[in-house]
This record gives C-alpha cells, sequence and structure tokens, in this order.
C-alpha cells in the first residue's frame, strides 16, 4: 500500500506522517510520554495542488512525497483516518528538506 493515500490534501497543503522518536533519557531517568518534545520531522505522504496566487495562477510545492521534512514546532493539525495519525500543515509550516 505504499504511496497510496485516501487523503487527499487541497490547495497549499500537505500531510506528514510523523517519525517516532526513542525513548528520551536525561542523565539515566526515561522521561515520560509528555514531558517529551514533540518531534519536528515527518515523512510527506501527500500533496495538495499548489498555492493560488492573486492572478489566480497556481504555484506548484517545493515539496513531494516521499521527502523528509522538519516543520515548525506547532504547526498543523493532527488527523487520524485508518488508525493512523497524520499531521495536516500548509507548506509555510515547513522548514525544510532532509536530505
Amino acid at each position: 500500500m505504499e504511496g497510496f493515500y485516501v487523503l487527499k490534501p487541497l490547495g497549499d497543503r500537505v500531510i506528514l506522517q510523523v517519525q517516532e522518536q526513542e525513548e528520551q533519557k536525561v542523565g539515566g531517568i526515561i522521561l515520560a510520554s509528555n514531558a517529551k518534545e514533540k518531534p519536528q520531522t515527518a515523512k510527506v505522504v501527500a500533496v495538495g495542488s499548489g498555492r493560488v496566487l492573486e492572478n489566480g495562477q497556481t504555484v506548484a510545492l517545493s515539496v513531494k512525497e516521499g521527502d523528509l521534512v522538519l516543520f515548525d514546532k506547532y504547526a498543523g493539525t493532527e488527523v487520524k483516518y485508518n488508525q493512523e495519525t497524520y499531521l495536516v500543515v500548509r507548506e509555510n509550516d515547513l522548514i525544510a528538506i532532509v536530505d
């Protein structure tokens, strides 16, 4: 089922699958899940058609499916679909593509 997603974002939105982080230890103490930093790395699973300019022209997004990206810490909206959790963000919430 790789590469096939039923969710299709609109406009300049991107659907991300957040990468799970390993357990975080500080001084030998394992931090509770609510004390951990929110992950900021994710895989792009779907992209919208692009950003629409004032003149009506559509500009394609800079990211594509499969890209690994960094995103703003508090960006987007969490969405649960088929027992998976995704993050829907606007392209301007993305910081960088990780090579």
